[in-house]
């Protein structure tokens, strides 16, 4: 009898198995044991391959945090889609000349998406060969200021499950906040403590995590060690943990 298991050719004689790729036979309880152990590893380490790398940058303002993301994006050797999660107001002439700048560092080759909101739509549509640039997570977070708790919690859920298993890379600009005063109004805390909780979930899964300050990049997957998880940090686990 011979049996085709996806790239296997195996023939099942006199209470045997050969595997056509093998000289060795073993009994049939065993092969059969490892035949499946090692199909369950090819499909585990397909999933793995098949799935996007994924960077945090995070800093101050002006810190040059963007222009390292450009320089990444443009090093990754795939097509960029730069996903803006502004959107611009003429009537604000300082936030128009920030976009404004940012439009004109960008290759003329890259592909921009405007998404204020739905970005875990636009990371769950992704494709191998594009390497996405996020930024930035703040300006995100404050378009969503106006949902409470529960529909917040369900939406930051949704993009770091998205997250864990986006196909395409994937480099999120973050700002980095709650290193000076604390915010003397409601809303300006919960702006922080959203981003800052975002912005330490993302890292988690994240395969390096830069900070930029100064004009200067620190690896922190290198020059630092990340804190255990823990069930009251909300920190979500992937699940490959």
């Amino acid at each position: 009898m011979v049996i085709n298991c996806n790239r296997k050719h195996i023939v099942v004689e006199e209470g045997r198995i050969q595997n056509s790729e093998q000289e060795s036979s073993r009994s049939v309880p065993e092969a059969l044991f490892w035949l499946l152990i090692s199909e369950f590893s090819f499909c585990y380490n397909t999933q793995k391959t098949t799935l996007g790398k994924i960077i945090l940058i995070t800093g101050p303002a002006r810190s040059g945090k963007s222009e390292w993301a450009e320089t990444l994006a443009m090093e990754s050797g795939k097509g960029v889609v730069y996903v803006a999660t502004a959107t611009d107001n003429t009537d604000d002439q300082e936030w128009h000349q920030r976009i404004l700048e940012h439009q004109q560092r960008r290759p003329e080759d890259w592909v921009t998406l405007s998404v204020p909101i739905e970005l875990s739509a636009t990371l769950a549509d992704a494709k191998p060969y594009n390497c996405l640039l996020v930024d930035s997570l703040g300006t995100w977070v404050a378009n969503l200021l106006e949902e409470d708790e529960s529909s917040w919690e369900n939406i930051v859920v949704e993009l770091l499950e998205t997250v864990d298993l986006v196909a395409a890379d994937v480099l999120f600009v973050a700002e980095e906040v709650g290193w000076g005063v604390v915010p003397a109004y409601p809303l300006g805390r919960m702006f922080r403590d959203r981003l800052g909780s975002l912005v330490r979930q993302l890292a988690a899964l994240s395969e390096t995590v830069y900070l930029v300050t100064g004009g200067h990049v620190l690896n922190l997957s290198v020059l630092g060690s990340p804190l255990p998880a823990r069930e009251d940090a909300g920190v979500f686990k992937s699940q490959d943990s």
